[in-house]
């Protein structure tokens, strides 16, 4: 019987972290299904989903903690979740402003308050081309709820695009990931 497994890993950045944790799930039969891991500041932050034969996910914590005796903190859940797609459709939302503080948070009570999930979220300052003023910049895959108006959220989230001086731009994905 497989086990399904979420693991969050933050810790120090080096060379070879993302090798010493493939190695860890390999050697315990794990399959690593999917992840997102990358480089905040000078540490590293990774979430996965693996599964791997039930029995062997106590030696594989055993051998996880011994990474988290070289300073990286690991969390292990059970993922008893089954993977189903979500009634209601899927959009992907880009947001591009100068930066200052409270954009995410007024974009997401928006989205908050219509129901939807913010299932994926991915944001970074960088220097504008011409001016090198700082830009915020972000990228979201949105879960509408069913029977969710996207005119209505659009005009909603418009309204405060221009308080926050942002450009948001939307495309409707065919299908769930």
């Amino acid at each position: 019987m497989q086990c399904p497994l979420v693991m969050t890993i933050i810790g120090p950045d080096r060379t070879g972290l993302v090798e010493s944790i493939a190695r860890v799930v390999a050697e315990h039969g794990g399959n690593w299904l999917e992840s997102r891991m990358c480089r905040l500041g000078g540490d590293f932050a990774g979430i996965l989903r693996i599964e791997l034969p039930a029995e062997k996910r106590q030696s594989l914590q055993q051998a996880l903690q011994k990474l988290q005796e070289k300073g990286l903190q690991i969390i292990v859940r059970s993922d008893e979740t089954a993977v189903t797609a979500a009634p209601g459709r899927q959009v992907r939302l880009e947001i591009v402003g100068h930066d200052r503080p409270g954009i995410v948070r007024e974009i997401t009570r928006v989205l908050a308050a219509a129901g939807v999930n913010v299932e994926e979220f991915s944001s970074e300052c960088v220097s504008a081309p011409m001016s090198g003023e700082i830009l915020f910049k972000a990228g979201t895959r949105l879960q509408l709820p069913a029977g969710c108006n996207l005119a209505a959220l659009k005009s909603e989230l418009e309204k405060i695009a221009g308080d926050l001086l942002v450009d948001l731009s939307f495309a409707e994905l065919s299908s769930p990931k």
